[in-house]
């Protein structure tokens, strides 16, 4: 077997082609203040050495680290793991590098991430999460880098951010219940506090009553429940109600509370129905399969990095709040 060759250098590729370090160096950051014919050389020899330039070195020589980082509530919630994935492919497009962090929907663990971040030199970086607090909004101005939200609301319209309208989508589905006839509709929610609950998907819900000229019963409205054993354990008050349809605003939520409705031998759809709001594949692999909002979860993802790499690289986006279009899947958890 041959010598394995060993790491090489900055050093070697500028011996090898007989050229300065910052020649290299202006090569290696794309700089066009090099002649082609020279760059053809460095390319030549940084692939015959098999150079691999160090991100950091090349941070600290043009200030662009090529970092972004990602804050996101739940990793193991399929609606972020998606819209991750829309980062991911955007970002690598651009030749750009991901720090995900989690925060298990917490601000306290959200501000940390930030600021964590933060002290990473990062480029640029893209917040996901159902609450965006003071807090997390002064410490998130204070990284002094773009910012885009995905898939978060933010009510002062301060950062650039991609959704779609929760509040037109949940009055939507309010609608189509009452018109199919049905007077007691459970809305489900994951907080009492949040923007994204109180402001878009209870406004919405609120709307399609009032169009109706139905009172608003609160005793219809439940908030807490963040997993499937939250909905399954939701099932039996929500059954006490009377209600004939449950709008829920997560997917795994709907799913435990379908499997807690049946447990106690309700039958869905023909005694109450269900609408849930992510449409991931927990609304297929579930029996019925749950109708739902489909929100374009991976396009949500992709254009908010699109967004902030117009911004990192200093360009005046066209708009900054970017509402992209929804649709109704119907299945058979609805009549």
């Amino acid at each position: 077997m041959g010598e394995e060759k060993k790491n090489a250098t900055i050093y070697d590729v500028a011996a090898a082609v007989g050229v300065s370090l910052a020649t290299v160096s202006r090569v290696v950051n794309a700089s066009q203040n090099v002649r082609p014919a020279t760059r053809d050389k460095v390319l030549a020899a940084i692939s015959d050495l098999g150079y691999r330039p160090n991100a950091v070195a090349r941070g600290l020589a043009s200030k662009k680290t090529t970092t972004v980082g990602v804050v996101m509530p739940d990793m193991t919630n399929l609606f972020y793991s998606e819209l991750t994935r829309g980062i991911d492919d955007v970002a690598n497009m651009y030749q750009y590098d991901v720090l995900l962090t989690n925060t298990d929907d917490d601000p306290k663990r959200a501000l940390t991430a930030v600021r964590n971040l933060a002290d990473k030199q990062i480029d640029g970086l893209l917040f996901m999460g159902s609450q965006l607090s003071d807090e997390v909004l002064r410490a998130i101005q204070a990284t002094g880098v773009p910012v885009v939200l995905a898939g978060s609301v933010d009510q002062g319209r301060v950062l650039p951010s991609v959704n779609i309208d929760y509040r037109a989508a949940f009055c939507e589905v309010t609608a189509d219940f009452l018109k199919a006839g049905n007077e007691r509709i459970a809305l489900i929610l994951g907080s009492t506090d949040r923007a994204i609950d109180q402001d878009y998907r209870r406004a919405g819900y609120v709307q399609a009553l009032e169009d109706a000229k139905q009172p608003v019963d609160e005793g219809l409205i439940f908030a807490g429940a963040r997993s499937y054993q939250d909905g399954k354990d939701l099932a039996e008050a929500i059954d006490q109600t009377g209600a004939s349809a449950v709008v829920a605003y997560d997917d795994e939520v709907a799913l435990g509370i379908l499997n807690g409705l049946q447990d106690m031998g309700k039958r869905v759809p023909e005694d109450v129905s269900i609408v849930s709001a992510n449409n991931t594949t927990f609304t297929m692999v579930a029996r019925p399969e749950i109708s739902s909002i489909d929100q374009p979860k991976y396009d949500i993802g992709a254009v908010a990095m699109r967004l902030l790499t117009k911004l990192m690289d200093k360009e005046k986006l066209d708009e900054a709040q970017v509402l992209l279009p929804y649709t109704m899947v119907k299945r058979q958890s609805t009549k």
